[in-house]
């Protein structure tokens, strides 16, 4: 017997959240988790440039925690039993330690950069606002719902991991950062 991945259950615009709950598809538990999913791919994304495996090695570990906050935002909190991974706090400051790996050998920032200047590079700044969109709906969700505090936390320090790794990625890839200089 094979699995199909269409179901049809979702023809009227419901969906089914972790444990059973229907909600409409528009519900902004679903565009929280949609747009961590977005985000995930946008990693992945970055993971198949020509970069370090390093880098590629710690992008894959934060997939894997994007997927654990995923499925903690497609849970219903208040109904589901199904038991789903931790987020912990060593996975923020697993984060932490690799923006201070990757800071101590970057130039000191004197002014805020434009993105771009490689393809690599804009990826990670398309990744980092993505990460904000899905860290600001998270917070709205958390206003009529549990989230885990951890959940916010994770996604408000990996915007700021990725503006790292894109500064470090510009270095590694002799991209040229330029600088905004605002019209006054």
């Amino acid at each position: 017997m094979s699995f199909k991945i269409y179901t049809k259950t979702g023809d009227k615009g419901e969906t089914s959240l972790l444990g059973g709950t229907r909600v409409m598809k528009h519900h902004i538990r679903i565009e929280s988790y949609g747009t961590v999913d977005e985000l995930n791919s946008y990693l992945g994304l970055i993971r198949d440039q020509d970069i370090k495996q390093e880098v590629k090695d710690s992008l894959i570990e934060i997939q894997d925690r994007l997927f654990t906050i995923g499925a903690s935002l497609a849970s219903d909190p208040e109904v589901s039993k199904v038991k789903i991974p931790d987020l912990k706090e060593e996975d923020i400051e697993y984060l932490e330690k690799e923006m201070d790996k990757m800071d101590e050998k970057l130039p000191v920032m004197k002014s805020f950069v434009l993105p771009g200047g490689h393809t690599t590079v804009s990826y990670c700044h398309i990744a980092r606002c993505v990460c904000r969109r899905a860290e600001r709906i998270t917070t709205q969700l958390s206003e009529t719902s549990y989230v885990s505090d951890l959940v916010i936390k994770y996604l408000n320090r990996l915007s700021d991991y990725l503006f790292v790794l894109s500064r470090k990625l510009a270095v590694d890839l002799e991209a040229n950062e330029i600088p905004w200089k605002p019209r006054m």
